[in-house]
């Protein structure tokens, strides 16, 4: 169960983490880098890793407009739980827009999506063997962006979504094996499945092995935007059913922290809102909001038990 909770300042750049007991918030790393976006927690070496979009091209946009984070600054970086001992995993111009960071802890590796990268990649925990796993050839439409991720090590799964154009009403959710397959590449692999499509605009994912489940944080066009989804995983070869709206009225929803044992999934928002949302739909209990730190949008999240 969550004690804590560790949340990203997009624009702050800085890392926060939330005593779930007063729900108290304090600023653990405060030069986090240009637009943290993607963050997990190793509680076996106490280390925080964490993504960073980089430093956007232009002038800022006007409002419901993103910025251009079309130049290639993003990195990977790391941390001690007290914010010592900051490093870069993947240094800063490496990649293009870290997004949504995932781990299997237990192979050392991260894995993330670079948006407008347009690709899937991975990592050790120590900086080494960086790999392209998905690349997607660029496109206008910004349906070839690659936002969310989530890793299956036991059934040997990446998951990933592309959001497409905003509120465009035509984003995806895929699944392809973790390695290449012998003798094909990143940019044209065999294995690529699309789960879901048409979606409206999906970013953050989480699997919950136990059950099979794919939850999801979509920020687009209401009334199935800016919502808290889950649906089963398919099987090989089957699509995905219609999803499950848990949550829905969020602004701009985005990061995404499941904790199975409370009951309970985490989302943050734009608007700088945590909120906690029971998973259990019959038993009656009510989503509340853990945190709100009004105009600090907020993107990734990780739990801390």
């Amino acid at each position: 169960m969550f004690t804590s909770l560790l949340v990203l300042g997009i624009a702050s750049g800085t890392i926060e983490r939330i005593d779930l007991s007063d729900n108290s918030v304090r600023t653990i790393v405060d030069d986090a880098g240009p637009a943290p976006d993607g963050v997990v927690f190793d509680p076996g070496t106490d280390r925080i890793y964490w993504t960073t979009m980089g430093m956007p091209d232009g002038p800022i946009p006007a409002p419901g407009q993103e910025p251009d984070f079309s130049p290639r600054n993003g990195s990977v970086r790391s941390a001690r739980l007290d914010g010592s001992d900051q490093r870069e995993i993947v240094a800063t111009g490496a990649i293009t827009t870290g997004k949504q960071l995932a781990a299997d802890l237990a192979a050392g590796r991260l894995y993330w999506c670079d948006r407008e990268g347009c690709k899937v990649s991975r990592v050790g925990t120590d900086g080494t063997g960086l790999t392209d796993l998905v690349v997607n050839a660029p496109a206008e439409d910004k349906t070839a962006e690659c936002v969310g991720v989530a890793v299956d090590p036991v059934e040997g799964y990446l998951y990933w979504t592309q959001k497409g154009p905003a509120k465009g009403g035509r984003g995806a959710i895929l699944r392809a094996g973790l390695d290449i397959p012998l003798g094909e590449t990143a940019a044209d692999r065999s294995d690529i499945d699309i789960l879901w499509d048409g979606l409206p605009e999906p970013i953050d994912l989480h699997i919950d092995a136990a059950t099979a489940t794919l939850y999801w944080t979509d920020r687009g066009a209401e009334p199935w935007g800016n919502t808290l989804n889950r649906a089963p995983i398919p099987r090989k070869g089957e699509l995905g059913t219609r999803p499950q709206i848990l949550a829905r009225g969020f602004d701009e929803a985005i990061g995404l922290a499941v904790d199975t044992d409370a009951g309970l999934a985490y989302v943050t928002d734009l608007a700088g809102t945590v909120r906690a949302v029971p998973l259990d739909t019959s038993s009656g209990a009510t989503e509340f909001v853990v945190a709100r730190l009004t105009g600090r949008p907020l993107t990734g999240i990780a739990g801390i038990s």
